[in-house]
């Protein structure tokens, strides 16, 4: 026999100014369930968590949450005033019979000290801050919304791996894919003011919403038809026979007003980019560069080569100095050392995580056309600026409307929509994904893979990562970058584990295991890195297992790669193959480029595990 559940809401209606927000929603939470909670931006799923958390009361419909069970909600934007420490903000939300220590130990788990002012805080420190409150009571009922915003990766993986071992109710709002198919195990869709519930988890989600919106779809289709045969008869049939059927008129009436009330489907944002001028086959070309910063290095002796075309993922820790790399390899920040060669015709269009190219003081309207004039240019033709703002979801009205009241969500896509509307062949893009729903991402998506030009991306999203990059650069700690092929999950499938806090150790190096905001990474496998290959297991002088095994492999490896490319050399060496398939020259060409710096990277890294290995036995 199922469980009664502990937070029930029935027959939710809200409005908010003139238009209904939600007009029917319904969420039940038994002990134990993990539910994500999804829908488009401003269709109501805050408004409705916290109407589940009693923050707030809705015009009709009712709620009920057993009075003996305990529930924490995290909110957007957490309100940390009034507290002079992050501990007292987070020791605020525990019980009289919790354990008082609890707060204290998760803000350490979370990279703070406690000691923080909440008014010098960041906005990830804030949501860090926040997230140890509501935890550290460990309630029946959890209510989260958008917890990985502002979020590093490390952190992120903490934070799954933690609500993974709770006995707590989940309810979550969240735009990271990977997070919600982790961790839910049913789908709740508030969409047009109404809510369906699916029994399976976010993995399933997306599946489902498409067959029910066909389904709609068709529905409608009929609807019309046979509002089409009525109005024939109507204007037809009633004249033949000079009788009025009256019950068949008011059918007719029923079916109008039938299908007035089917709310449609919102409107998607439509995303292009602007294209610049075609760049040269080399767009960026990095030797040995460095960066540092007093004592600490924050990029050393780091190359790279990237080519028109590439979709390059950054990754990295907060603090690790991903804003620092980008602006070397794009040449707004001289390197303390090295070269950065940028290709020809390069036209950079930026997306800044901060939005700081929104000047407070602007309108929308003049946010997207450089304050001056009704038009904006994309690719050679003119689009009115109220046209735009409908391709990006704003009403007409928004216009005039100040950048400073936009929510979160909506200054996200007022900051893509300025940058896509700039002529470019290079975009680079910091935290693009914060704030957006997730059709939105599914267009940003999109619009990435079609773009012509290049792509430079940093992002702790790792769906994202994985469906927009074709390699990733991971930050490895002191300084050291290496470069995978591929995106989030390939790198963790080479490189063995995923992406660590500052200060804490690769696994299987000296010192791993949990730290700062830290979890302990899982064990190794597969590919060894060439920066965690230089260090030995708890300080012991001999090769760890993972050392060992890719001494004995690359060789291997490295002959595979080489016999590769002599096959592909004698392919382009072929002096019909241009004339007759450019494509295909084209694609051999950058195969070549792709397994000779693979053989490189092995090549680098075999030389290095041999001096190790040299210098332990010597």
């Amino acid at each position: 026999m199922a469980s009664p559940p502990l937070l029930l809401l029935q027959n939710i209606a809200l409005t908010l100014g003139a238009k209904p927000l939600i007009e029917d929603a319904e969420l039940s939470v038994s002990p134990g369930e993990r539910l994500a909670l999804v829908g488009r931006n401003g269709s109501g799923k805050s408004t409705l968590l916290r109407i589940a958390a009693g923050e707030i009361e809705s015009d009709k419909g009712k709620r009920f949450f057993q009075p003996d069970a305990s529930l924490r909600y995290l909110p957007q934007e957490p309100d940390l005033s009034g507290y002079a420490t992050t501990l007292a903000y987070a020791e605020a939300g525990l019980a009289p019979t919790d354990d008082v220590y609890k707060a204290q130990y998760l803000l350490s788990e979370l990279g703070l000290t406690g000691e923080e002012e909440p008014s010098r805080l960041s906005g990830g420190e804030a949501r860090r801050a926040a997230l140890a409150r509501v935890l550290a009571a460990e309630p029946d009922v959890l209510l989260l919304d958008e917890p990985t915003n502002h979020l590093d990766l490390p952190v992120i993986e903490w934070l799954e791996k933690h609500l993974a071992g709770l006995r707590s109710a989940l309810v979550l709002i969240s735009h990271d894919r990977r997070f919600l198919e982790n961790l839910t195990r049913a789908t709740v869709w508030l969409d047009r003011g109404r809510t369906r519930r699916l029994e399976q988890g976010f993995g399933a989600f997306e599946t489902w919403r498409d067959e029910v919106l066909e389904q709609e779809a068709r529905d409608l289709q009929k609807l019309d038809r046979k509002i089409v045969e009525e109005e024939h008869w109507i204007t037809h049939g009633v004249s033949a026979r000079r009788k009025r059927n009256m019950r068949r008129v008011g059918e007719l009436g029923e079916l109008r007003q039938q299908r007035r009330d089917a709310r449609g489907v919102q409107g998607g944002v439509k995303m292009e980019a602007a294209e610049g001028k075609v760049s040269g086959k080399l767009v960026i070309e990095a030797e040995a560069i460095a960066k540092t910063y007093g004592e600490r290095a924050i990029v050393a002796d780091f190359s790279t080569r990237i080519l028109r075309g590439d979709r390059l993922g950054i990754i990295g820790a907060n603090g690790a100095g991903k804003t620092t790399l980008i602006k070397m390899l794009i040449g707004e920040l001289e390197p303390d050392a090295g070269h950065v060669r940028l290709g020809a015709n390069l036209e950079v269009a930026a997306l800044d995580q901060k939005r700081m190219q929104l000047r407070p003081e602007w309108t929308l309207k003049e946010a997207l056309t450089g304050g001056s004039g009704d038009w904006v240019e994309l690719n050679g033709a003119k689009k009115h600026v109220i046209g735009y703002m409908k391709d990006f979801l704003f009403a007409p009205e928004q216009a005039r409307q100040p950048v400073t009241k936009l929510s979160g969500g909506e200054r996200g896509r007022l900051a893509l929509a300025r940058a896509m509307s700039m002529p470019s062949n290079l975009l680079v893009l910091d935290e693009p994904t914060n704030d957006l729903d997730l059709e939105t991402l599914d267009i940003l998506q999109e619009m990435l893979n079609d773009y012509p030009g290049t792509v430079i991306v940093v992002s702790h999203d790792r769906d994202f990562l994985d469906r927009t990059s074709t390699s990733v650069i991971v930050s490895e700690g002191e300084g050291q970058w290496l470069e995978y092929a591929g995106g989030y999950s390939d790198m963790v499938a080479q490189r063995g584990y995923g992406v660590l806090a500052p200060g804490v150790a690769a696994p299987g190096s000296a010192g791993s295991g949990a730290a700062g905001s830290g979890v302990a990474a899982p064990e190794p496998r597969g590919k060894t890195s060439s920066a965690s290959a230089l260090r030995t297991k708890n300080g012991s002088r001999k090769l760890s297992f993972k050392q060992k095994h890719a001494l004995e492999t690359l060789p291997k490896k490295m002959d595979e790669n080489r016999a590769l490319a002599a096959r592909i050399r004698k392919e382009l060496e072929n002096p019909q193959l241009y004339a007759r398939d450019p494509a295909r020259f084209a694609k051999l060409s950058e195969a070549l480029v792709k397994t000779e710096k693979d053989i490189t990277r092995a090549e680098e890294e075999w030389l290095e595990l041999e001096m190790l290995r040299e210098e332990m036995e010597g």
